[in-house]
């Protein structure tokens, strides 16, 4: 026999090695670190892992596209969202109230469009007219909004809630108040500390528009009036602009619904001028009016003192409830305008010699028409009204106004 290495096995001695090998690489390894044990809180709200995606905060003065339907019935649509607020931001409003979808209703939207539009829309109350309809018809509001999305679906509608909105019928077992509305038009109330939908305000460009409700409670202690501390809140710095929209009006010389906002006036004006609200719309009259800057907050029950005065800081007050309803124009004024030989935006109309009525009245007519309002900055803004009979370019009534924060004893 030859001689064997030393470094060489034979086979059954590899075997044996091969096996011990391998039952030494499945017993793994037991890591020496221990973690602590102690609980952990819960991240904390607003963590950036728990913040909504950027889809859902949309970004100022950008193009959102979008489509609604489903199969062959898909539609697309896209709207520009606000300017991001601040105080010399420009913004157009068109101004619309009581529209309803009549012919005329249809030359007001026209003309609002083939003038140019604007940003966004301050709808000042009272939508479809359906509840004139048998049986508070609801296929008129579902026409109505096939009528209007022309413009709804490409840019903010701002909604105030009308009479027409409220649709209480306990004949036909409809005793749910504004129930039609509040499930066909959404409002952004809970950004505002709103408890409901009807009064709410929102931030656009330099303007802070603020929403009430003429046909919810406002007395003393009921949640709108609770929440119109919301006037103190408004940061004129940022949003110098402020704007309220009401569906009643509180001055008006037509005899159409003639006072019937008196006890919200009598209410909230005094807040409202110490406010320095700017401009405060209203609809509900199927007229157009544009009042000079006027408040009665001097008035109480027994001093006598009844009748507006001029008031630098007080509101304009614009009746436009003259969108085009099947109800027709409402063309019976109190009274013949008054002599413009004393004029309210010079000063109070109060002669040593005598007492004269004040003409509070700037400007009326009983003709179908829309508004904007063009802010330019923090201290001018330019308004226009349109009548639907005339031409497109055609401007009826206009009026620059100052902003009553920076510039608060200009008289326009």
């Amino acid at each position: 026999m030859g001689l064997r290495s030393h470094n060489s096995m034979a086979p059954r001695e590899l075997a044996v090695l091969f096996l011990l090998l391998a039952a030494h690489a499945s017993a793994g390894v037991t890591s020496p670190y221990r973690r602590s044990l102690l609980m952990l809180p819960d991240m904390p709200l607003d963590a950036n892992v728990f913040r909504a995606p950027p889809g859902y905060n949309r970004r100022s003065s950008t193009v959102y596209h979008y489509a609604v339907g489903h199969g062959y019935t898909v539609r697309a649509f896209s709207f520009k969202t606000p300017p991001k607020p601040g105080p010399d931001v420009p913004i157009k409003f068109g101004i619309i109230g009581d529209l309803g979808h009549t012919f005329h209703s249809n030359d007001t939207l026209t003309h609002y469009e083939a003038g140019g539009g604007g940003d966004a829309v301050l709808f000042i109350g009272d939508l479809s007219y359906a509840d004139n309809h048998p049986g508070h018809d609801n296929r008129r509001w579902d026409s109505w909004a096939r009528f209007v999305e022309r413009s709804v679906a490409y840019q903010p509608w701002i909604w105030s809630t009308g009479n027409h909105e409220i649709d209480y019928a306990p004949e036909i077992s409809e005793t749910a108040p504004f129930k039609p509305f509040t499930n066909r038009y959404l409002t952004p109330h809970r950004a505002s500390n709103s408890t409901e939908p009807f009064w709410y305000s929102v931030k656009m460009a330099s303007a802070h528009v603020i929403g009430l409700s003429s046909y919810s409670s406002y007395g003393k202690y009921t949640p709108q009036w609770t929440w119109l501390d919301e006037l103190a809140r408004v940061d004129r710095t940022t949003t110098p602009w402020l704007i309220v929209c009401v569906h009643s009006p509180w001055y008006n010389t037509n005899d159409y619904h003639y006072m019937e906002g008196e006890t919200m006036r009598v209410q909230f004006e005094p807040w409202l001028v110490d406010a320095k609200v700017d401009l405060i719309l209203a609809g509900h009259v199927h007229s157009y009016e544009r009042s000079h800057r006027v408040s009665n907050v001097l008035y109480d029950i027994d001093n006598g003192k009844a009748t507006p005065v001029f008031n630098a800081s007080a509101p304009v007050y614009v009746t436009i409830g003259d969108g085009g309803n099947t109800e027709g124009l409402a063309p019976s004024f109190r009274s013949p305008q008054p002599d413009h030989s004393c004029h309210v935006s010079d000063g109070p109309p109060y002669p040593e010699s005598g007492y004269y009525e004040p003409d509070y009245s700037a400007f009326r007519e009983a003709s179908f028409g829309h508004a904007t309002l063009d802010i330019k900055n923090r201290t001018h803004a330019h308004y226009e009204w349109h009548r639907n009979q005339d031409g497109v370019k055609v401007v009826a009534d206009k009026a620059w106004f100052t902003n009553r924060y920076y510039l608060p004893t200009d008289t326009n």
